[in-house]
């Protein structure tokens, strides 16, 4: 299989591989079938993967459907990409999206959300989480900025030539002088600054130097489980206050236990982000596979594997293990279950509906206009 085509089964900073598109079996619990509301719902971390031809087969397109989504963020190029590899992958996804048109479309606008809900497709929106592309060359960030790529990061888990990340332990610690750079090309090109994989030092750099609302757009809460993955309230506080929003993610992180993470644990980050940052400031980015993880024997196995080869490479946060999915979430309809779940806590519709996707389009808008 060429390289462009396996790396549209890589995203979130791990591989994911054919079996994860299939149903998830009954040991998976998935999320019972609900009919998904028709709210304007944005998932701001997911994934999907084509086959190697870059096609959708007609079962995972009505999963997608099911889904009542009608735009994701996707990451491109991994944690670790190359310039000329995410190139390649740049275009190999639009091919794929062109060639899944009845389904999918590429989103660069706030009205191509529009456009995606009214159409009931799915919308993709191109990001990074690293900054290995960039080789250390702001100008770039404008270069993938006039390709469509909407959102990035300043570097993966750890330290890139702009700045420091969550697992970075020597110093400096912060933002870096090209990191500024970085952060002025980003908002002159329209691009929404993301912070999920940032130091806590190189958050505030970044938040000073930023005249725009920034993102976490797939974290957890330190305030519900200290891990360097999860962002402490002061945090939180920062991003809420630049008028920023911070999506909860259903890594292994929200808990110190090694096993699949409940549902409960979920909702307390989530609870807990919209007391720390209010109802305007809160998002979901599952970081999670569209439709459902497959929890077969052989898929787990090749999920070892792929936690081992990232352990290896030293890009693994402490923690990794089980797999990307929370239990009563592992379904195309995740976020109706979600919603479901806040009704019960007493959160009004006006604050559901802008979890759901209504505050990471108002960043959108705010942050994508140059």
């Amino acid at each position: 299989m060429r390289q462009t085509r396996r790396t549209l089964l890589k995203s979130a900073g791990g591989v994911l591989f054919s079996g994860a598109l299939a149903a998830c079996s009954p040991n998976g619990r998935s999320a019972k079938t609900l009919v998904p509301a028709r709210r304007l719902m944005i998932n701001g971390n997911m994934v999907i993967a084509f086959d190697s031809e870059g096609q959708l087969s007609d079962g995972l397109k009505n999963k997608i459907r099911d889904s009542g989504l009608c735009a994701i963020k996707l990451t491109m190029g991994g944690s670790g990409g190359s310039y000329a590899e995410t190139l390649e992958e740049l275009a190999a996804y639009d091919a794929a999206i062109a060639e899944n048109a009845d389904i999918l479309r590429s989103i660069n606008s706030v009205a191509d959300i529009d456009e995606a809900y009214a159409s009931q497709r799915l919308g993709i929106i191109k990001s990074f989480e690293a900054a290995t592309m960039h080789d250390g060359q702001p100008a770039r960030i404008a270069e993938f900025a006039a390709q469509g790529v909407r959102v990035m990061q300043l570097g993966y888990n750890n330290t890139s030539p702009f700045g420091a990340g969550v697992m970075s332990v020597d110093g400096p610690l912060g933002l870096s002088e090209l990191g500024r750079e970085a952060v002025s090309v980003m908002q002159a090109n329209g691009v929404l600054l993301d912070l999920s994989h940032a130091h806590e030092q190189t958050m505030f750099d970044a938040i000073e130097a930023s005249t725009r609302p920034v993102a976490v757009t797939h974290s957890g809460c330190a305030g519900v489980h200290q891990h360097q993955r999860n962002k402490s309230d002061e945090a939180l506080k920062r991003v809420a206050d630049t008028g920023g929003v911070v999506g909860i993610y259903e890594l292994s992180y929200l808990t110190p236990d090694d096993e699949q993470t409940p549902l409960s644990a979920y909702m307390a980050h989530l609870d807990h982000a919209l007391k720390v940052c209010g109802e305007d400031h809160v998002g979901i980015g599952s970081d999670a596979v569209l439709p459902a993880f497959d929890v077969s024997p052989e898929s787990i196995a090749q999920w070892e594997a792929v936690n081992a080869a990232r352990k290896e490479a030293g890009i693994a946060a402490p923690g990794e293990g089980p797999m990307p999915f929370v239990v009563g979430l592992n379904g195309p309809q995740r976020m109706s279950v979600i919603a479901d779940e806040l009704k019960k806590l007493g959160y009004a519709d006006d604050a559901i509906d802008k979890v759901m996707g209504l505050n990471l389009k108002r960043v959108f808008s705010e942050t994508w206009a140059v």
